[in-house]
C-alpha cells in the first residue's frame, strides 16, 4: 500500500529553477538515454531534479524497469513521489550516472557541493563506467574557482585544523557555511560540517593536497575524473 499523504505524492524543489527552459532540453536529452535494466546513479542540483522526472515519464510510458541510486535524501524522495526503485552502491553497480556542477572548466574538471553532497556524489562517480554531468552555459568558466569556493567536508572535532591547513594551503578565505531556515552550521547527512575556501589558483593537485588533511572527509574538486559534459 503505498502513502497518501501530500509529501509522499508531490514533488517540490526548494527555490526558482534558473535557466529552466535550458535545463528542461538538457534533462530530455539525458532521459532519452534510458534503457531497459539500467541501474542509474542520480546526483542532486536543478537539472538532476528535472532530469529525474523526465526520466520518470519516460518509465511511465514505456513501462521501463530502471533502478536509481540517489545520492541524497532529497534524490531519495524525488524518486519516491515518481515510482522509480532505489538501491545502493553495497547492492548494485551503476551502468551510468548524472549529476550537476557549479562549475566546469576547459579540461572537464568540477566544482560542485553547493548541495553538500560530495562524498556521495564521488563515490558515485568513481564506481561508475559513464558519468554525465548536466549543466547550462552560467556553469562554464574559463578556470575554477571563478565563480564559488571549493567546498571542504570536515568531520566536527576538526574543524579549526582543517580550516587552518586550507589557509596554509593559500586559501585567501575560509568559510564556515551556515544553514538557511536554521541556526548554527550547516550539517551533511553524514553528520559533518563544511567550510567554504575560496582560492585565488587552483592546481591539478589541489584535490589531492586537501583530501590528506587530517578529518577532511571530501572536497567539492573533482579534478581528471571521468565525465562528459552535457548542456
Amino acid at each position: 500500500m503505498k502513502w497518501s499523504n501530500k509529501a509522499a505524492n508531490t514533488l517540490e524543489w526548494s527555490g526558482e529553477i534558473t535557466n529552466r527552459e535550458q535545463k528542461e532540453q538538457v534533462a530530455s536529452r539525458i532521459a532519452a538515454r534510458v534503457k531497459e535494466g539500467d541501474v542509474i546513479g542520480v546526483g542532486s542540483g536543478s537539472t538532476s531534479f528535472l532530469a529525474i522526472q523526465a526520466i520518470g515519464r519516460r518509465m511511465l510510458a514505456e513501462k521501463l524497469n530502471v533502478v536509481a541510486i540517489p545520492t541524497s535524501t532529497e534524490v531519495a524522495l524525488a524518486c519516491t513521489v515518481l515510482g522509480i526503485p532505489t538501491t545502493t552502491l553495497l547492492n548494485m553497480k551503476p551502468d551510468w550516472c548524472f549529476d550537476g556542477a557549479d562549475e566546469v572548466d576547459p579540461d572537464n574538471n568540477l566544482i560542485k557541493g553547493r548541495g553538500g553532497q560530495m562524498f556521495a556524489e564521488k563515490l558515485l562517480i568513481s564506481s561508475s563506467p559513464e558519468n554525465y554531468i548536466l549543466v547550462d552555459e552560467s556553469k562554464l568558466v574559463p578556470v575554477l574557482g571563478k565563480k564559488f569556493p571549493v567546498p571542504v567536508e570536515v568531520f566536527p572535532e576538526a574543524l579549526h585544523l582543517v580550516e587552518n591547513e586550507l589557509m596554509a594551503l593559500g586559501a585567501a578565505e575560509v568559510r564556515l557555511r551556515l544553514g538557511k531556515g536554521k541556526d548554527g552550521p550547516v550539517v551533511t547527512e553524514s553528520g559533518n560540517f563544511i567550510l567554504d575556501a575560496r582560492f585565488e589558483q587552483i592546481g591539478t593537485d589541489l584535490e589531492k593536497r586537501i583530501k590528506v588533511i587530517p578529518g577532511v572527509i571530501e572536497s567539492g574538486l573533482f579534478m581528471g575524473y571521468n565525465v562528459s559534459i552535457v548542456r
